[in-house]
């Protein structure tokens, strides 16, 4: 019997992960020379790091000799990093001309093996931890599974599934004939209170870890319906509160300067890339505790598509005024104070290169270490993962990256990873 290339491939990766999941079980030491353990606190020099299990049961200064079962890594030569947590990917999917008609072919299926793909890409990348905010349910979430059961190696994901949408919203169906809309239209969307209450509810039962909302016009959805508040106030405080009363967070979607300030003012906990905050929204934004997600490089990316014909014309106009606006946006959300997690919107920019952002909030007055910061500390705070993730210590999970050269001196060091380690298994690029 022959094999198809999908289902040759996921099985190695299966059996690979199944290796690896079996080597975890074993002490391993990393032997760093410069350790990062807390970005913001500098590095550490010449430490230990003993891992078993998966996770860290010490870091100690110096290197010594271990018994011939310890599973020694020398990376004495080289800068040792947390694990880093991007907080807005879409892994079942990578926009390009194809991915309309994509739509009317594919299956879940389908979508959950090129998030296999996507995911280990993502991992190679520097990646162990990301946020998927939007993809088919049941493709992200057995993805999700599977990587977290060790049946295929990928980062960890906490997904929220399909956002919830205002109908006719981002991230409705649209620009379809009404027989596709129909086809295409989910339990997702939703008008009313009451309604949107359904819509989290049904949602967290598919296996949801967080709730996303549309609370604005997007600039991919094939619509001219702006980038404003889509959402009445009343839907998004419904939301909000069902989804606290089944333990779950919200975050928006949001362009528009009053939607993400209605979103703010609703109870919604953070804010994807927020492109038209001003001096006001910023002081929300510290009022309430808000989290940034801005995701700059979706908008240099959508900006480089503007004149090209497969993007529907809604999209390129929309693309023209949101793309050249973000890089000073996140300048002045930096400057005004707000809580900022690293994210990159990455499957509108290609999966695996979601380091670029670092390079981005470098331009916008970050320091490389606070730009690490936001992907380390912060972004583990804001997945509410801090007490496993985010940093080298004892207790947590053996995530970490290795590099060859200082990425303090020059952000750019991290696109070039020479290995990663998550769960105390390495990764090779």
């Amino acid at each position: 019997m022959r094999l198809s290339k999908k289902l040759a491939a996921i099985i190695a990766l299966t059996l690979s992960a199944f290796g690896q999941v079996q080597a975890q079980e074993s002490k391993t030491v990393i032997e760093a020379g410069y350790l990062l353990a807390v970005p913001g606190d500098g590095y550490l020099r010449n430490r230990s790091v003993t891992v078993q299990d998966g996770k860290i049961v010490r870091v100690e200064r110096g290197f010594k000799d271990h018994p011939d079962d310890v599973e020694v890594i020398n990376m004495r030569d080289s800068y040792v990093l947390p694990g880093l947590i991007d907080s807005h990917v879409h892994l079942s999917n990578e926009f390009s001309p194809t991915s309309r008609t994509r739509m009317l072919s594919d299956s879940e299926v389908d979508a959950a093996l090129n998030g296999a793909s996507h995911a280990y890409k993502t991992l190679l990348a520097g990646f162990t931890t990301v946020q998927d905010v939007g993809g088919p349910n049941e493709a992200i979430f057995s993805l999700r599974d599977a990587i977290r059961a060790g049946k295929v190696p990928g980062p960890r994901i906490r997904a929220s599934g399909r956002a919830i949408t205002p109908s006719g919203g981002h991230g409705d169906a649209n620009g379809f004939s009404p027989a596709l809309t129909k086809i295409f239209t989910g339990p997702n969307a939703c008008n009313g209170a009451d309604d949107c209450r359904r819509a989290v509810r049904e949602t967290i039962r598919s296996g949801a870890d967080v709730i996303k909302i549309t609370a604005t016009g997007g600039v991919l959805s094939n619509t001219k319906a702006g980038l404003e508040q889509q959402f009445f106030d009343d839907e998004i405080a419904a939301i909000v509160e069902t989804a606290a009363m089944m333990g779950r967070k919200v975050t928006a979607h949001a362009h528009g300067k009053g939607g993400i300030e209605a979103a703010l003012r609703n109870g919604v906990q953070s804010i994807e890339h927020g492109t038209y905050l001003d001096d006001e929204t910023i002081e929300l934004f510290r009022e309430t505790g808000g989290t940034l997600v801005p995701t700059v490089l979706a908008g240099v990316t959508v900006t480089g598509w503007t004149d090209q014909p497969w993007l529907p014309q809604p999209s390129r106009e929309k693309a023209a005024i949101v793309g050249p606006l973000m890089l000073d946006m996140l300048r002045r959300a930096r400057e005004g104070g707000v809580n900022v997690a690293f994210g990159t919107d990455t499957g509108v920019s290609k999966h695996g290169d979601n380091a670029e952002e670092f390079l981005l909030m470098v331009d916008a007055g970050y320091s490389p270490e606070e730009a690490i910061r936001t992907a380390t500390v912060t972004a583990s705070e804001h997945l509410e993962m801090s007490d496993v993730i985010g940093t080298i210590e004892a207790g947590k999970f053996a995530d970490m990256v290795v590099l060859n050269q200082d990425p303090l001196d020059d952000v750019t060091a991290l696109r070039a990873i020479r290995a990663v380690i998550k769960g105390g298994i390495e990764y090779r690029p």
